[in-house]
């Protein structure tokens, strides 16, 4: 099904509804997880913003809610820019607003206003993955436009040559492979500023 022409409208309107808490005064930055499509960002995402009692959003997740079209219809009927401009526009809506979990798509650090803004507004994690791990993770999923121009082994060895140079300015690299989801969360809490370790030991307590 080819997305309306009204949803690219709707991206670039913002009129983005939310379940998240508005901006308050709190001194925590959001979490934004960064990293190619098959790290894991949804996955760990969610698992992170339960430990840490902080919402949880998926940027590709808000676009399709927002446009009213999956992924793959918008880049067919609109394109790949198109689709980027309505990410940035989303993803700067998503972080003005009180500190959550964000889990962003492979491509959004790549924009330099995406990235600028994730830096004043957000504390990034990039979650690095090898290719054999990204091959057999990006396999069990047909939802993937880039993947759909060519051989995915060699698109995604691509896409690690220009996007982890970028990846590496985030604020944190975190290792991912074939674990489990929890431990990639273990070491990201391990790692992560003094206040958010305050705020999980308030969750902790609160689960008491």
């Amino acid at each position: 099904m080819n997305a309306p022409a009204e949803t690219i409208e709707a991206l670039q309107a913002q009129d983005v509804e939310s379940d998240a808490p508005q901006k308050s005064h709190a001194p925590l930055k959001s979490l934004v997880l960064v990293g190619l499509m098959g790290a894991g960002k949804s996955s760990v995402g969610k698992r992170l913003a339960s430990r840490l009692g902080l919402p949880f959003f998926d940027a590709d997740a808000e676009i399709e809610r927002a446009a009213g079209a999956s992924i793959p219809d918008i880049f067919a009927e609109h394109g790949e820019a198109a689709f980027r401009d309505g990410e940035r526009r989303v993803i700067a809506r998503l972080l003005d607003q009180s500190p959550i979990v964000l889990a962003t798509g492979g491509g959004a650090f790549m924009n330099d206003d995406t990235r600028a803004r994730i830096r004043a507004c957000g504390f990034s994690i990039w979650l690095k993955a090898e290719l054999d791990v990204l091959v057999r993770r990006t396999a069990r999923r047909s939802n993937r436009p880039l993947l759909h121009a060519g051989d995915p082994r060699s698109i995604l060895e691509t896409l690690m040559a220009q996007r982890y140079p970028i990846y590496a300015e985030a604020d944190l690299t975190v290792i991912t492979g074939d674990g489990p989801h929890e431990d990639v969360v273990e070491r990201i809490i391990a790692a992560l500023p003094p206040a958010y370790l305050t705020l999980r030991a308030a969750r902790d307590h609160a689960d008491d």
